[in-house]
């Protein structure tokens, strides 16, 4: 049986978008509540009935949540133009070498924008 597993996580960050167009609203700093949905995908072990320890997920998004929450995005070294896009493939080159199996990244903006990244 393969399935995929979920765990979502949430932090606060302020950024701006200094390559939209002058004028543009997202040029300015502003502020998001995001929420980022991590998926690893694989094999259920048929005698033990599980695939994954979530504790594996939520220590590898750790250290990456205290980076990110309440800071100013554009400091941190890859996120110098923080889009959700550029964000994503962020997330995953941090958690690929330590989640065997990831399978997608959700980012999400605001409750209603998000960014589906699957390691393409």
């Amino acid at each position: 049986m393969t399935i995929i597993l979920s765990k979502d996580f949430e932090f606060e960050s302020a950024q701006s978008l200094p390559q939209f167009p002058a004028g543009h609203k997202c040029r300015n700093i502003h502020g998001h509540s995001f929420k980022v949905t991590i998926s690893v995908r694989g094999t259920v072990d048929e005698a033990s009935g599980i695939f994954y320890d979530h504790a594996a997920i939520s220590d590898a998004m750790r250290p990456i949540v205290e980076q990110l929450d309440h800071a100013y995005l554009n400091d941190i070294t890859g996120l110098e133009n923080p889009t959700i896009e550029l964000m994503a493939r962020w997330f995953w080159e941090k958690l690929a070498d330590q989640l065997p199996g990831l399978y997608e990244i959700v980012l999400h903006e605001t409750p209603r924008a998000r960014c589906v990244y699957r390691g393409e």
